[in-house]
């Protein structure tokens, strides 16, 4: 059965990686075809940037819960981190689709953040259920607030990626909140404070690659 499961996951790994994701819910950005004729040539560049970060994230998010989900023992986190991972899936989806409209592309760098959230993942999962809903919990916060601050940076044309980054945000604090409620634990400071700064590292290369 666990074999099952790392075949399983594995597949859903090859399908983030190569963008062969199918959102289940309706792009929030098809309710503003027309937003990306009114963008300049640099607009467009540094919306496509700001996207980038947020595709990576979600690939991000795929293997953080894709390790959380194998290594928590309670059926019952496996059904919550199965939830939000398909949400998120959305979100792949939704980011794949904003990079294309822009004509930009996802970061090439997608299988080393895969790779190091993976193995972020399992280690927060084997530490225990409370502290991998903590780590689920903060992760989702930190994700929340860097959302917001794109709301502010996207150019103000940019109807679609703001739709598009409206509804992952309002997903994010859903999460964050389920997390808490399951029984998460507050991370010590050093924990969150090495979380932000990895956080940065990733923003800051993804923008650009």
């Amino acid at each position: 059965m666990m074999f099952d499961n790392w075949i399983v996951e594995f597949d859903r790994g090859l399908r983030s990686l190569t963008g062969v994701t199918r959102s289940a819910r309706p792009d929030p950005a098809a309710a503003h075809p027309d937003s990306d004729a009114t963008l300049t040539p640099e607009e467009k560049r540094h919306a496509a940037g700001l996207m980038r970060v947020n595709h990576v994230g979600e690939v991000c998010a795929q293997a953080l819960y894709q390790a959380q989900k194998l290594a928590t023992r309670t059926e019952k986190l496996r059904v919550a981190f199965s939830h939000a991972a398909r949400e998120e899936e959305d979100h792949l989806a939704w980011t794949a689709s904003r990079l294309k409209a822009l004509d930009s592309r996802p970061s090439l760098l997608n299988p080393l953040w895969y790779t190091g959230a993976l193995a972020i993942g399992f280690a927060a999962g084997r530490l225990g259920d409370r502290v991998s809903l903590g780590f689920m919990a903060e992760t989702e916060r930190q994700v929340e607030h860097h959302l917001a601050g794109h709301l502010d940076d996207l150019p103000a044309g940019d109807a679609a990626s703001r739709a598009v980054v409206t509804q992952m945000r309002t997903d994010e604090m859903a999460h964050a909140q389920s997390a808490t409620d399951a029984g998460g634990v507050d991370l010590p400071f050093p924990i969150t404070q090495v979380m932000r700064a990895a956080s940065k590292v990733m923003t800051k290369t993804a923008y650009y690659l």
